[in-house]
């Protein structure tokens, strides 16, 4: 077997044709979204006043395994992907460790994440719909940038509102965001019925992305059906459907080198990143395949796994959505004012929700200070500088790592480095 190379990447022939549908693997069916007025099961008619309508079908399907992506969103796909797997040589060394660390990159587009996999096929999806606007809410700001490109791409006109402390802390994003197009608001604000509210409630409020989902609803409603609708950039299942492709390209590269892990890594805010990179692993694992272990990392002071409770709530602060399960610190919940970068979620991917309270993903929560601390340690050995959000799934790939150095034990381990920190 050949020497495993510092970089694996695949050829843009090799890269997925199709999505892969976690949802259709599942031995038991995630219980329905619920109409908050009538307690009842949500249909796609009421999601399609605020989703595109080929979103809806998407979140929808529970039968599907494979989707299969337009040719349009894998030429956009092809600018920037396939996005390469990582041997970190440097990182082993560093650590003294018998362990194979490896890691996928997604850092290699502009937005600086991976959140570009899903912008694409939404606002190509709103495109083909007819639609002339979309609406979002962004955090750190990796999502509203990559919806920008999109947008910028497609012809499509955007409205961000970015969480308050975020526009504060990173006004360059909004540079950025505004370069390609949109327009950025800082979320709460005063455009908004919502906005006001939670002003008048919290007037020195950081804000939070329940917040901004309520703030950026609202107005996709009010410009009207014909021609606007929202867009999420994690959260939803046909979220974690278009960013499958993380994981089909880690496996298909992987493979190449007869590389199978042990255990999996990702961080985990809303759970788009951590979905992506384990769906094929995970389909396997639910097939009885495999063993992997799989570890969802997540901010002390944002901890919806470690701490929330699996439970019917709304995924916005103004309590507009259906109701999901998943798990959840409330809807009304505000990340502290010092927690730096994304993963600010009150909420859970309701497929992750499930797979973590029946036992098949292990959650752990990080404090910052440990996270920073291995972004420092990583970048000086890798030479690649993390954002934050990634930094979590480096802090436990590295504690893992660490304890193969005390046990003697070689273990393979995969994470994911979802995004650069870009300084902005």
């Amino acid at each position: 077997m050949a020497k495993v190379p510092y970089k694996i990447f695949l050829t843009e022939n090799e890269m997925p044709q199709f999505w892969m549908n976690l949802q259709a693997y599942l031995p038991e069916a995630l219980p329905p979204m619920l109409n908050p007025g009538t307690g009842e099961a949500i249909t796609a008619d009421e999601l399609k006043a605020v989703f595109c309508d080929e979103a809806v079908a998407q979140e929808l399907n529970t039968t599907d395994k494979l989707i299969e992506i337009p040719d349009s969103i894998r030429k956009f796909y092809q600018m920037y992907r396939p996005a390469p797997v990582v041997r970190a040589y440097n990182l082993e060394k560093m650590l003294d460790t018998p362990a194979e660390i490896y890691y996928k990159f997604e850092g290699t587009n502009t937005s600086g994440s991976h959140k570009l996999n899903s912008a694409v096929p939404q606002v190509y999806y709103a495109k083909e719909q007819g639609l002339t606007h979309v609406t979002t809410e962004t955090g750190a700001g990796q999502w509203g940038t990559a919806l920008s490109m999109a947008c910028g791409f497609y012809g499509m006109d955007l409205i961000v509102y970015m969480v308050k402390v975020s526009a504060e802390q990173k006004p360059y994003r909004k540079a950025v965001m505004e370069t390609y197009g949109a327009q950025v608001i800082a979320s709460p604000s005063e455009t908004t019925e919502v906005g006001k509210r939670i002003l008048e409630a919290n007037p020195g409020t950081g804000g939070s992305l329940g917040c901004a989902i309520s703030e950026a609803i609202e107005v996709s409603v009010k410009m009207g059906a014909d021609k606007c609708r929202y867009v999420l950039g994690s959260v939803m299942n046909h979220v974690l459907l278009h960013q499958s492709i993380i994981g089909l390209e880690t496996k298909a590269a992987l493979d190449k080198y007869n590389v199978s892990p042990d255990m999996i890594i990702g961080c985990a805010g809303g759970g788009s990143n951590l979905g992506g990179l384990i769906a094929p692993y995970m389909a396997e694992r639910l097939e009885g395949k495999n063993d992997i272990e799989f570890i969802a990392v997540e901010p002390a002071s944002c901890p919806s796994l470690t701490r929330g409770k699996y439970a019917y709530d709304f995924g916005d602060t103004g309590r507009t959505t259906p109701l999901m399960k998943m798990y959840t610190l409330g809807s009304g919940f505000m990340p502290s004012a010092n927690h730096a970068g994304g993963l600010r979620y009150h909420g859970m991917n309701s497929i992750l929700s499930k797979l973590t309270h029946d036992g098949y993903i292990k959650p752990r929560a990080v404090e910052q200070t440990r996270v920073f601390d291995a972004i420092t340690k990583f970048c000086r050995c890798e030479g690649t500088l993390p954002a934050p959000e990634s930094g979590h799934a480096i802090c436990a790939a590295m504690e893992e790592a660490i304890k193969c150095r005390e046990t003697g034990e070689k273990k393979t381990i995969l994470f994911g480095l979802t995004e650069p920190d870009i300084l902005i």
